[in-house]
């Protein structure tokens, strides 16, 4: 994506273009070239570029026009324009005959030029119709029932025509308490992202999580539900196959805030994602996935530390006291279970099994898969938008910089956006024209923090009465805070999740996207001595929100 948000109209531009060439053939034909320059009015040439940038790049952004120079804005339509444009979507085009927008805009040309009047243009036109209820407008031309179907979704009347057409994504707190790896004590349940594909019934991926839902979640969970799992299963000691993979064509959510957040809105656009809400008072609306997560569930009460669902499940069973597994070996056992089981089971609504369902009806669609896995992690992880200073970024009280920023110093009032993960503070990914710029901590000697060690520090400086806070201090106060923790002769739960939060600070990888070493030792390298935070084991634990 570009450096800033762009803006809602070169957006909502970059969308309609990627709309039209998405419907290309591969190999185009006189009549498709003819018919794309007038749907978007541009040149043979310009045509040909543009499908080259889409087909290369695979994102909406790289169809957004040249942000070097200067952009008009969009105009409101001229109010005598938007009468006849008004009185032609009531009389012809919000009707069952369907008709396409170039016959809408060809009905609107001949009333303009007879009254003197300059037509919009097809794609102003569309952003006309884009600002327009689609479910109403889809009711009152294809029939309310297709519209609900469409928009109003319910286990019963859900359907998805192909693999990665529908995708659906949650969250649930796991029926089971896991451990510390080290001291063996509880540490409380996880929370589990997880993501099916509605077709095949397949698990497409999930994260464990010791923290709230989140958008690092759903990152997460997305990243790997689109990446190939064959070195990810490896890593773990997995022998079984796990084939789905790929970018879904719509993803179907609940309201939670992490989907609502603009940086998620934002990517799934990037990536031609249709986004879906749970529309309020239809609790059948995510029934796939809700099946899943009772059928894991389920499987889940067989481990030793599970809860049960109601009191006379549970009896007098104690499931901190019987709680063995870690986090790890819990994501282990989930991914056999998905893999080994699941997946191999026959589905009663398909009449075979989700894995062969896969095998067998991936070979008619085309799989899409990111160009850049890790580009793909990043647009879709928590951001901020700060201006750059002559001194760096300033993010969370931290001061950044990176050498590659000097040359785009001078623009004192644009804004960038930073991506950041919140594990770790200790690297911050800056979006840029040209690419991803990876930003550090100015003053090198600051040790890697959590962003809930972050907020922490501060409140507890709040609480002592400071009202100005500076990134000394806040350092200074984590280090203490560290201290404490580290010399506490008797560990509370709060405690060790504490310190379960710092695990992954250690010098391992932060996030392991990559098939292979050679991949991922081509990545651009920071200067200086190994950093913590050069990748995270995979999947693991988010650690930003405090504890209640």
């Amino acid at each position: 994506m570009s450096d800033n948000f762009p803006a809602d109209k070169d957006w909502e531009e970059a969308e309609y273009r990627a709309r039209v060439i998405g419907e290309l053939p591969a190999q185009l034909t006189q009549g498709n070239v003819d018919w794309a320059m007038r749907q978007l009015n541009v040149s043979r040439s310009t045509l040909f570029r543009l499908v080259k940038q889409f087909r290369e790049d695979g994102r909406t952004s790289a169809l957004l026009r040249d942000t070097r120079g200067p952009k008009p804005g969009m105009q409101p339509l001229d109010p005598a324009v938007e009468v006849i444009v008004t009185h032609h979507f009531r009389a012809f085009y919000a009707t069952r005959r369907k008709p396409t927008r170039t016959r809408f805009w060809r009905e609107i040309a001949a009333d303009c030029q007879a009254q003197g009047l300059a037509p919009p243009s097809i794609r102003r036109l569309g952003r006309w119709l884009e600002g327009h209820d689609q479910e109403k407008l889809m009711a009152r031309r294809e029939g309310k029932d297709k519209a609900e179907r469409r928009h109003l979704a319910t286990p019963g009347g859900l359907t998805a025509d192909s693999p990665l057409d529908i995708v659906q994504i949650d969250h649930t707190k796991a029926d089971v308490t896991v451990v510390d790896p080290v001291t063996r004590r509880p540490l409380g349940r996880p929370t589990l992202t997880v993501a099916i594909d509605v077709n095949t019934r397949m698990v497409l991926g999930f994260h464990l999580s010791l923290e709230p839902p989140s958008l690092l979640a759903v990152a997460l969970c997305l990243t790997h539900a689109v990446m190939d799992k064959s070195h990810w299963l490896a890593a773990r000691g997995i022998s079984t196959d796990w084939a789905a993979q790929g970018i879904p064509s719509a993803i179907y959510v609940d309201n939670g805030a992490e989907f609502h957040a603009r940086a998620f809105e934002l990517a799934c656009s990037e990536y031609q994602i249709d986004l879906q809400y749970r529309p309020p008072g239809t609790p059948r609306y995510g029934g796939h996935i809700e099946r899943l997560i009772g059928t894991m569930m389920g499987a889940v009460h067989l481990l030793p530390g599970s809860h049960f669902s109601n009191i006379f499940e549970r009896g007098d069973l104690d499931a901190e006291a019987e709680a063995v597994m870690t986090l790890d070996e819990l994501e282990t056992w989930l991914a056999l279970e998905i893999t080994g089981s699941y997946h191999a089971r026959v589905h009663s609504a398909l009449e075979t099994t989700p894995a062969a369902a896969w095998a067998a009806r991936t070979n008619e669609v085309r799989i899409q898969i990111p160009a850049d896995l890790r580009q793909f992690l990043v647009d879709f992880l928590p951001s901020e938008q700060r201006v750059l200073q002559r001194d760096g970024l300033h993010l969370f009280h931290i001061r950044y910089w990176a050498d590659e920023l000097r040359w785009l110093m001078g623009r004192e009032s644009r804004k960038f956006t930073l991506k950041y993960d919140p594990r770790d503070l200790s690297r911050i990914f800056v979006l840029t024209e040209n690419g991803i710029i990876e930003a550090r901590p100015a003053d090198l000697t600051r040790p890697a923090v959590t962003l809930w060690e972050h907020r922490a520090a501060r409140r507890a400086l709040r609480e002592a009465g400071r009202r100005s806070v500076d990134e000394e201090l806040i350092f200074r106060t984590i280090e203490a805070q560290r201290d404490l923790v580290d010399c506490a002769e008797r560990q509370t739960k709060a405690i060790r999740r504490h310190q379960a939060r710092r695990a992954h600070l250690a010098p391992l990888p932060m996030i392991d996207v990559t098939p292979d070493a050679a991949v991922r030792d081509a990545l651009p390298a920071p200067e200086g001595e190994e950093s913590p935070f050069l990748s995270h084991p995979g999947f693991k634990v988010e650690e930003w929100y405090d504890d209640d």
